[in-house]
């Protein structure tokens, strides 16, 4: 398991009645990894996975690993309200098929550091799998400290990456001090990628990916190769869209430039609605001006299709 290259959190497609719909599911992974996407993670916030049930999840998992025939791997995110839960779906995810784990912490309640270790210890415990962390204290309330990354690091062999969503970049030149090349840290939050990969990182968890993977793939090799002006004008065309990955209603926006790009629809489960209004005429507004004013030469994600 490689953690590098661009991973998309990718979303859940729903069908009208809302049930998980495996075709789009199926047919969205094989083609972000088609368009260079270097693996998928299914289950995360993105994925919609407070709003599935268990069985659903393994069902999910299942469906892009049989999609993707080995071609790419494919990483379960793990949260749960309690840790029996986390323990639990890891194990799934690795009779499934799934190549390595992205640990979050428990839902709603934000313990100190002591449990948090011990409900991540859990879950790396229980399988041997390759996991990566998620820090987004942001969205979770739950900050893994540099130090405390590393003292995970220090005792768990098959943790292998970070996932740094703190939106403060300085954190990814903090945990490499720490820990050297020992884990793989990789960005989560679509509008510091350039940043972050400047800072020392290797990888992009990315969220507009969803709709634009090959523009996305684009971004990170010009970042990552060095290529400081090409870089920064993709950047700047693409901002205004990656930003959306930051807004509390990230998963909405997202799913509605997805449909705008022919990429599947807008459904969300409750207790989100679909966008509406002035929302969701800004959007619509953002995705056309983008797609009007691409950069010229900058690669174009294939169509969709059946």
């Amino acid at each position: 398991m490689q953690w590098t290259g661009v991973m998309p959190a990718m979303t859940t497609a729903f069908a009208t009645d809302l049930s998980v719909e495996r075709g789009t599911v199926g047919r969205h992974a094989r083609w972000l990894v088609e368009n260079g996407c270097s693996g998928i993670i299914c289950l995360g916030s993105l994925g919609e996975a407070a709003t599935l049930s268990f069985a659903e999840k393994v069902e999910v998992l299942e469906t892009a690993i049989v999609a993707l025939g080995g071609k790419a791997p494919v990483v379960a995110a793990i949260s749960a309200l309690s840790t029996q839960e986390a323990v639990e779906l890891a194990r799934a995810a690795h009779g499934a098929g799934c190549a390595g784990l992205m640990i979050l912490p428990p839902y709603v309640y934000k313990g100190d550091w002591r449990e948090n270790k011990a409900h991540v210890a859990a879950v790396l415990e229980a399988t041997p799998l390759p996991g990566m962390l998620y820090n987004n204290p942001v969205a979770y309330g739950t900050d893994f400290l540099p130090e405390q990354i590393a003292e995970l690091a220090g005792e768990h062999g098959n943790l292998a990456a970070v996932k740094e969503s703190s939106t403060d970049v300085r954190r990814v030149t903090a945990i490499r001090a720490l820990v050297g090349e020992r884990l793989a840290v990789m960005v989560g939050v679509d509008d510091s990628i350039v940043e972050g990969i400047a800072a020392g990182a290797v990888g992009w968890v990315a969220g507009l990916v969803n709709a634009l993977p090959r523009e996305s793939v684009e971004l990170f090799r010009l970042a990552r190769e060095g290529k400081t002006a090409e870089a920064f004008e993709v950047y700047r065309w693409f901002l205004p869209l990656l930003r959306m990955d930051t807004e509390p209603k990230f998963i909405q926006l997202i799913k509605q430039v997805q449909a705008e790009a022919g990429v599947g629809s807008a459904r969300v489960r409750g207790p989100r609605l679909e966008l509406a209004g002035t929302e969701l005429a800004e959007t619509k507004a953002a995705f056309a001006y983008a797609q009007a004013h691409r950069p010229a030469g900058l690669a174009v994600s294939t169509e969709f299709g059946m």
